[in-house]
């Protein structure tokens, strides 16, 4: 089987390769209140109603089981958001697949950045609103591990056969694309620089 230089770099372990062109949102996917999501100096500008941007572009045919993933952030007072992994794309409503990030350093929400949302909470404020800092995400086999501008907040290991509560069924690790939150209108975050790199299974 032949497959196009493109395709092997994009599936090289050892690149990190961006997902966002820092111009446009083509590579993404929204449903309902598209209007949360704009660029703007190569930025992600989130800030709307409720929303979930999904990178739908050609890196791993969006569909990711192993991997580091890292984005620049900077929040505004009182915001929220968050990066989902191993999810899928969904229409409306808050996506049910997969696990969820957290960005929020002050928000009403008292889980903090770098939570694994419901599953390992961080109470602790690491890094500051009005200031960029960076996100890093890894999934090896059973294994998260979350940190802010290199500091780890989560090292959480899934238990084999693990049960969720009914609503929560779908937060387990599989495999799936990446998406970014418009949680309300109050709420103004700005990413940048959003890489990722393959890692074998």
């Amino acid at each position: 089987m032949v497959f196009g230089t493109a395709f092997v770099v994009k599936n090289n372990a050892d690149e990190w390769v961006p997902l966002f062109d820092g111009k446009t949102l083509s590579n993404w996917k929204v449903g309902d209140n598209a209007a949360t999501f704009t660029v703007e100096n190569g930025m992600i500008v989130v800030n709307g109603e409720t929303a979930h941007l999904f990178y739908n572009g050609d890196v791993h045919q969006h569909d990711f089981k192993n991997f580091e993933f890292k984005a620049e952030i900077m929040t505004l007072p009182g915001s929220n958001s968050g990066i989902y992994f191993h999810t899928a794309y969904q229409q409306g409503g808050w996506p049910e697949k997969g696990y969820k990030v957290q960005v929020n350093n002050s928000h009403t929400d008292w889980r903090r950045t770098g939570s694994l949302y419901g599953i390992q909470d961080v109470k602790e404020v690491f890094v500051k609103d009005n200031e960029w800092y960076t996100e890093y995400i890894k999934v090896q086999g059973k294994r998260i591990h979350i940190k802010l501008n290199d500091k780890t907040v989560v090292a959480y290991t899934e238990p084999e056969n693990v049960q969720r509560s009914a609503d929560n069924s779908l937060r387990k690790i599989s495999d799936g694309t990446f998406a970014l939150q418009g949680h309300d209108p109050k709420s103004k975050v700005y990413f940048k620089n959003l890489i990722v790199k393959i890692l074998p299974d």
